[in-house]
Formats: structure tokens, sequence, C-alpha cells
């Protein structure tokens, strides 16, 4: 059992609308006895707090603690079980599940360096080719992040060094990641986001990804 993001329930505040419990598309949140929102199983929540913007009286939060980790195969049984085949393939983190982009545009020319978006977030830099490779790249490269894709080789690359170095710069960013495929041409970006990182004077650490020509993680 690990530390992790899970939904914490005040139950004076729950006033029974059962908003959460359709919001949450894990089915993790259900109604008791009493009309009051509970837990059903901590390993069918995500985290991700999709409840959150429904509860009228702000009885939800997330929080971060030791608990069961979420389990996306026993959670789309869960729904499969409880709401049908349609419902259960939206389970995050299953093969049919949802996207996990929650911005656009992405392409680094045509992002703004003022978008809110940028603020305080965990930032993707992709290699086009990666989320074409990696058949999981939504649910573990980009969930929870936001994204900007590149290709070092094919785009005109004179100003991404200066663009990413201003994003960095205006938004106080969590984590920066770079992903990039095994071919030499793609080791291009990860230069271009590290001398952005180091002309905008910033302490944050690079952390890069490498995706096989064979879709899978490389060493």
């Amino acid at each position: 059992m690990a530390k992790r993001k899970i939904i914490e329930i005040e139950r004076d505040l729950c006033d029974g609308c059962g908003l959460c419990t359709t919001a949450c598309l894990e089915g993790a949140l259900a109604l008791d006895a009493e009309n009051k929102a509970v837990l059903v199983r901590e390993l069918y929540c995500d985290g991700m707090g999709a409840c959150l913007d429904v509860c009228p009286t702000g009885a939800l939060k997330i929080i971060e603690r030791e608990g069961d980790a979420f389990d996306p195969k026993q959670t789309y049984q869960h729904v499969l079980k409880t709401r049908g085949k349609d419902a259960a393939g939206q389970v995050h983190g299953t093969v049919s599940g949802r996207s996990e982009l929650t911005q656009w545009p992405i392409q680094l020319h045509l992002v703004s360096p003022f978008a809110p978006y940028f603020q305080n977030a965990d930032l993707l830099i992709a290699a086009d080719c990666t989320a074409f490779a990696l058949g999981s790249f939504h649910p573990d490269l980009l969930e929870g992040k936001k994204l900007i894709i590149a290709c070092p080789k094919l785009d005109d690359t004179s100003n991404y060094t200066a663009k990413i170095a201003e994003i960095i710069k205006m938004n106080d960013l969590r984590s920066l990641t770079v992903a990039i495929m095994t071919v030499p041409c793609c080791s291009g970006l990860v230069r271009l986001v590290q001398d952005a990182v180091a002309r905008a004077g910033s302490p944050l650490t690079v952390n890069k990804v490498v995706i096989g020509i064979d879709g899978k993680p490389a060493g």
C-alpha cells in the first residue's frame, strides 16, 4: 500500500444529491442507507477528481494518503457489472478508455506561453511519433499532464528553444517530461528542452521517456 491521491468525503456536508455518483466514470462513489456519498472501494477511485466540479456543497476533495492503488481491470469489471459495456469502455486506464487530452492546441508552434492551463502544470513534451508507437500513451504518459508535441527533424525548430524557455519562465511548472523515440533524430528534442530549461534559469529536472519502434518503453 502506497501513498496516492484519492477522494475524501466530508459526510456532514453531503446533501445526498447523487451527482458525484454519476460523474465518476469508475463507479467509485455511491449513496449509502443514510443518503450520503461513500467510497465503494479504494481501488475504484483513480484520484482524478471528476466528481469535484459537480458537488454543490464542497463535500468532496482530493487528498494524498495511503490506500489501495487504482486497479483499472477490477474497476472495468465493476462498471461492466453495474452500468454495462458502454460505460465500462470509459473506465480510465483500459485499452478503450477515455482520452487524457485536456487542452488544445498542442503543437509547439501553436501553443501560447500565456495559456492558463500551463500554470502549475505537469508538462509533457512529446515527439510526434510517440503517441502512434505507444498504444498506452494516454494512461501511461499523458494522464494528469498538459501536452506539447513537436518533431525535431521535420519542424522548423529555430524558435523552439526560446518558446519552451518562455513557457517555463511564465508558468510555475511542477514537472517536465520529454517523450521521444529511439530513432536518432528524436534526441534533438531532448537537447532543445534541456537548452530551454537552462535558458529559463529553471531548476526543473527533465525526465526523459524513450519509446522503441516496437511500441515498448526502451531502456
